[in-house]
């Protein structure tokens, strides 16, 4: 007999995958809001009361995924929908699977981006969301893809510091061009604000990137502490920057380079629109899977049909799910929810425990995260999806809680 103070006790069978392995004959104990077992049913002792629920053949218990680039869905756009959209949105995202998201704000004016952050602050503080990502301003005009030129600037010390503030202690990464005058001041501030630094929408030649991230890696090493340090992030490698060429190889070779060494992450947009499959699979065999975090850039029309949306400021036409600016045909951030990105990742060659690795430990390290999300293990939250063989959710719990149906009892 349970006390009626012991916390709810919540028991799953069947394949298991915990993030780092799986089990065909595998148990998932959740107790109140947290993993108590995760693993082969013969590693536990059995006998857990509580609700109990046996997977259809089929189905498997993953990890709830974790998006670290992510500008909105389902009709809300982070960087100006009301409040009410927003939470709309979220509870859409976690419905399909991605159980923590970071919301993602594009370059806007000064005025538009502090007006921005203290809502997605306050949602941070209720656990909806796992914090901001500024994508920008201190980007490239040259490189500015679906984003404003008009609002791009130099690094500016004082507008960071602005920026730092009004995220109230919620600003986890922000996009940069390394190449700018003020970039290297820039990214000191922001690691000792705690924040990680991504190179990104940048026209930089291999030495200055290359230069940049070594950088980087050491200011994250030395503010580490005791700590595990933690590493800098490429935002949507190839995406917004030179290919590469023989005669001259841009960003690309230097982050993949890093990447490949232990001291980078590296970004993939791996939705079949804004990457070549065969450039997914080739990256996962270059640099494993251990330095690659899957993102979805999604925008205000993943979830929903063909139509027209906003990605800040900018009106987007969507047409057979592929997202572009209405002024100039510019790819305009995606459309793929991160089961969809798993789905294509795994359609691509890779192997799916690589594919889902980057879907989830890996983002949860960049956030500084492991071990609260991003795994299955003992002491995690209990945020995890079942899937079926189509990778499609049937039940999804987070934070110990069934937001959808569960599996059948």
């Amino acid at each position: 007999m349970v006390s009626e103070e012991s916390p709810r006790r919540t028991v799953l069978s069947g394949r298991v995958h915990t993030g780092y392995a799986e089990h065909q004959d595998g148990l998932v104990v959740v107790e109140g809001d947290r993993v108590v077992h995760a693993g082969p049913r013969s590693g536990h002792r059995g006998g857990d009361p509580g609700e109990h629920h046996v997977l259809a053949p089929g189905q498997m218990v993953l990890p709830g995924l974790v998006d670290v680039h992510c500008h909105g869905g389902f009709g809300a756009d982070f960087s100006s929908s009301e409040e009410g959209p927003i939470r709309a949105t979220l509870e859409a995202f976690h419905r399909q699977g991605t159980t923590t998201l970071v919301a993602s704000l594009v370059t806007a004016s000064r005025e538009e981006l502090l007006a921005a952050e203290p809502l997605l602050a306050a949602l941070t503080g209720e656990g909806l969301v796992a914090g901001i990502h500024l994508e920008g301003p201190f980007l490239s005009t040259s490189r500015c893809g679906a984003q404003d030129p008009a609002w791009m600037r130099e690094p500016d010390p004082g507008l960071a510091a602005e920026l730092v503030a009004a995220a109230a202690g919620t600003l986890r990464t922000m996009t940069f061009a390394p190449e700018l005058p003020g970039a290297r001041e820039l990214a000191e501030l922001l690691v000792a604000h705690g924040v990680v630094p991504s190179l990104g929408h940048t026209d930089a030649d291999t030495t200055t990137v290359d230069t940049a991230l070594h950088h980087l890696q050491a200011l994250l090493r030395d503010a580490s502490g005791d700590g595990a340090p933690r590493r800098p992030t490429v935002t949507h490698l190839f995406n917004a920057m030179p290919a590469i060429h023989h005669r001259a190889p841009g960003p690309v070779p230097a982050c993949l380079r890093a990447a490949a060494a232990g001291r980078a992450v590296v970004e993939l947009i791996a939705d079949g629109t804004h990457l070549d499959p065969c450039i997914v699979l080739w990256a996962f065999e270059l640099v494993g899977a251990d330095n690659i975090a899957l993102v979805t850039d999604g925008m205000a029309a993943t979830g929903l049909s063909d139509g027209t949306y906003q990605l800040g400021p900018a009106d987007v036409r969507v047409r057979d799910g592929v997202a572009t600016l209405v002024s100039n045909g510019t790819i305009a951030g995606g459309t793929a929810t991160m089961l969809d990105v798993l789905r294509e990742t795994t359609a691509a060659g890779v192997p799916f425990g690589d594919a889902l690795r980057s879907a989830t430990v890996v983002p949860a390290r960049v956030l500084g995260l492991a071990g609260e999300v991003g795994s299955l293990r003992p002491g995690a939250l209990a945020d995890l999806v079942v899937v079926d063989e189509d990778l499609e959710p049937a039940a999804v719990m987070r934070r110990g809680e069934w937001i959808t149906a569960g599996p059948p009892r």
